[in-house]
């Protein structure tokens, strides 16, 4: 524990969970659809569905989903600039069973009608943990580099993925996997020690049976 864990992280607004943390939610959105949104659908659930409006979390959510960091004074006219700026946001409150209280759901569409959809809680003092990926289930707070691998459910591909992270010196602290059907698509999230580059993730992104990598990391 650091002294962030104790006194909070720096950050615009009243809360650090429904603030900061809605932040970084948002945040970890736009990097999973890479690329800046058109259009984004807002799910709020428990305590994020009854006070949004009082403690500015979706003028939080909507700062991260532009790139914004909990500080950032921009966050107050978020939801100005995002019009200003053609995202097409629409919020609506509902239940998302076995959800944290603090939770989001997030689906963004870019300029090339590329959809995402990503699952987060804010679970105290500015930390998330990100729980959904297009439906499927993950567990990682991007706290740690992460590799988010959407890939076919084949025999061999994670032992391709994970000999090649660790010949390159990539030390795996946290994996998990999931998967629609056997055979369908599955996904797996990989939490590493230190750094790793684009470049590699750009190997692992020509493997056989590899959908998409997307390199992880909030500050």
């Amino acid at each position: 524990m650091n002294v962030f864990d104790i006194i909070g992280p720096v950050m615009i607004g009243p809360s650090s969970s429904h603030t900061a943390g809605a932040a970084r939610i948002g945040k970890a959105a736009a990097l999973l659809l890479g690329t800046f949104p058109v259009k984004a659908d807002i799910l709020l659930h428990g305590s994020f569905a009854k006070t949004y409006r009082g403690h500015g979390t979706d003028k939080a959510l909507v700062g991260g989903i532009m790139g914004m960091e909990p500080w950032d004074s921009r966050i107050r006219d978020s939801l100005k600039l995002a019009a200003a700026a053609g995202i097409q946001v629409a919020f609506s409150t509902g239940t998302i069973d076995g959800a944290h209280p603090n939770t989001a759901r997030i689906t963004l569409t870019g300029p090339d009608q590329k959809s995402v959809q990503l699952e987060g809680s804010s679970v105290g003092g500015g930390n998330i943990l990100i729980t959904k990926i297009n439906g499927m289930e993950v567990a990682f707070t991007g706290q740690n580099p992460t590799l988010i691998i959407l890939h076919q459910d084949m025999p061999g591909v994670i032992a391709e993925v994970t000999a090649f992270v660790s010949e390159h010196q990539g030390n795996i602290c946290n994996f998990r996997l999931n998967r629609l059907e056997k055979g369908g698509d599955a996904i797996m999230s990989i939490e590493l020690d230190g750094t790793f580059s684009e470049e590699l993730a750009g190997c692992i992104r020509k493997m056989p049976h590899i959908r998409d990598v997307i390199l992880f990391h909030l500050s």
